[in-house]
């Protein structure tokens, strides 16, 4: 029987089993943390995550999408907190398409309870990767506990151990003409843990993504099934009024949540006491190429780690299992061949959902509350309403369809010139009604100067 081995049994390995298992493959499954599932997965562990179109895709296709739709919430657009406690609903598109909230530990620990249950699947935690030998197919582990080393042939490696893989810094990155970056964002993030009301319902419409908007910074907030919210504080480090390192004290903290975030505070008064519940951690964007060497593949955030602005991280993972597996299908057992065709399809995808992802920062801290930005986003839905087939939306395009990202963002580029023309040539403002805006739509459209 064919053998492959999956270092990191995060979401995207642990996916990647369940399809080699299906292809008939004998898995062994590494993971240098301990077994998450005898832990406790309480929501506010981790960002959420945002189940879109492509992650469904990659999930269906393995039969494995409707287990995880048990536990995801359906959220239909975006709530946007304004700083004088109003709000206003943003769909995200069309006839109740929705992004689905899931929590990170619940849908990692179900995938791999999946790729066990197969029988094909071995894993093996506390078992930290010290290299690989891309010329002989060997893997190298230590044992955390006690030092014990060994290791694993098999016919194909594939690395899927996160944005600071081991396998990719112990072995590739020793390669002459290998590319490299790792850069840092300036701000980082906080995990705040809304809790339910006392009858167990959410504080907040558990329906959508709740976004305070601040400028140069921002909270926000996904569902979770049991009531509560997991939350995430966005802001610099440094150099800015408020930023993290300013937050010294418990006033500090409080001080920040009556001024910027007031009706959060209202729903939690309590929040400095939890201050120091979860870490304030960092976010860096990485890039390399090539993603393989022989028979040593890279896949998910080892490939392409992004930050988390446009919940796709775990999505565009997820679409390397189908990308890949459609190759395999393809070119059968020649690896070289399946491997260069995946990265030379995935790269420009990779780099292309980490532009998107800085793009949309910008537009959920600042522009979401912009009256300009709000009456394009309003016309552009109102053209896709009319018009499904002939005009998509960037949003729409990333996240309600397997479009490659990179056409997405070329394609987002030229559309958002041409709605700014549009809006100012046809001198729509926010006080025209419905009607008198569709008919300025028809009309463009039947003369085919729109798109």
């Amino acid at each position: 029987m064919k053998h492959a081995t999956i270092i990191g049994s995060g979401l995207v390995g642990s996916l990647w089993a369940i399809y080699l298992n299906k292809a008939g493959y004998k898995v062994s499954l590494l993971e240098r943390r301990g077994d998450m599932r005898k832990q406790n997965l309480s929501a506010g562990k981790s960002i959420n995550l945002a189940i879109s179109y492509r992650g469904w895709k990659a999930l269906d296709a393995v039969g494995v999408g409707d287990i995880i739709r048990k536990t995801a919430i359906p959220m239909y657009g975006r709530t946007v907190h304004s700083i004088d406690g109003k709000t206003s609903f943003q769909a995200y598109g069309i006839n109740n398409q929705a992004i689905y909230s899931v929590s990170r530990g619940e849908i990692n620990a179900r995938l791999m309870d999946i790729a066990e249950s197969s029988g094909m699947t071995e894993l093996y935690f506390d078992s930290h990767c010290t290299g690989v030998d891309i010329d002989k197919n060997m893997s190298y582990f230590e044992h955390n506990s006690n030092g014990i080393k060994f290791e694993i042939k098999s016919d194909v490696i594939f690395a899927a151990d996160g944005a600071f893989s081991s396998v990719r810094y112990n072995s590739m990155q020793k390669h002459d003409r290998f590319s490299y970056s790792q850069n840092y964002i300036e701000d980082g993030y906080k995990e705040i843990l809304l809790p339910s009301n006392s009858d167990g319902s959410h504080k907040l419409d558990k329906n959508s993504l709740h976004i305070w908007p601040r400028g140069r910074f921002m909270l926000i907030a996904l569902p979770n099934p049991e009531g509560s919210f997991t939350c995430t504080l966005f802001m610099p480090f440094d150099n800015h009024k408020y930023c993290f390192n300013n937050l010294k004290t418990k006033h500090d903290i409080i001080a920040l949540f009556r001024e910027m975030f007031a009706d959060f505070y209202e729903l939690m008064p309590e929040i400095a006491d939890t201050w120091k519940d979860h870490p304030t951690s960092s976010l860096a964007i990485i890039r390399c190429f090539p993603w393989h060497y022989n028979k040593t593949v890279l896949m998910g955030d080892a490939a392409h780690a992004t930050v988390p602005f446009y919940g796709q991280g775990m999505n565009a993972g997820f679409e390397d299992c189908t990308v890949m597996f459609g190759l395999m299908e393809q070119y059968g057992d020649d690896w070289n061949a399946c491997f260069e065709a995946y990265e030379k399809i995935r790269k420009p995808n990779g780099d292309a959902v980490q532009d998107l992802s800085l793009q949309n920062y910008l537009i959920m801290r600042d522009k979401v509350n912009d009256p300009d930005f709000i009456l394009q986003q309003k016309v552009e839905k109102r053209i896709h309403e009319l018009y499904p087939d002939q005009y998509l939306p960037l949003y729409s395009m990333v996240s309600f369809s397997d479009i490659e990202y990179h056409t997405a963002l070329e394609q987002g580029k030229k559309q958002d010139a041409d709605m700014r023309d549009f809006i100012e040539k046809h001198q729509i403002t926010p006080e025209m009604t419905e009607i008198a805006i569709d008919e300025i739509i028809h009309k463009a459209l039947n003369k085919e100067i729109l798109v």
